[in-house]
């Protein structure tokens, strides 16, 4: 079940991070941006002295939200 929850997980955040940063790519595009953006919240958390993604909470979704849109702005950065 935690395989789903990941997906579903991603891909709201990878569509609200979409959104924020005026980026389309379709569904699969958002749940990998939110599955890999969460893991890159995490990082940047850790390295401040947080925590990172750690169950479906706001917080969560707060950290996944900062990793994917990082990862949107790095992915621009690269194709330009």
């Amino acid at each position: 079940m935690g395989i789903i929850i990941w997906i579903v997980f991603g891909a709201l955040v990878g569509w609200v991070a979409s959104a924020v940063m005026g980026s389309s790519g379709g569904l699969v595009w958002d749940i990998v941006v939110g599955i890999v953006g969460a893991v890159i919240g995490g990082f940047i958390m850790s390295l401040l002295g947080g925590t990172g993604v750690d169950g479906f909470t706001f917080y969560s979704f707060f950290v996944a939200l900062l990793g994917a849109c990082v990862l949107i702005w790095v992915v621009r950065m690269v194709r330009r």
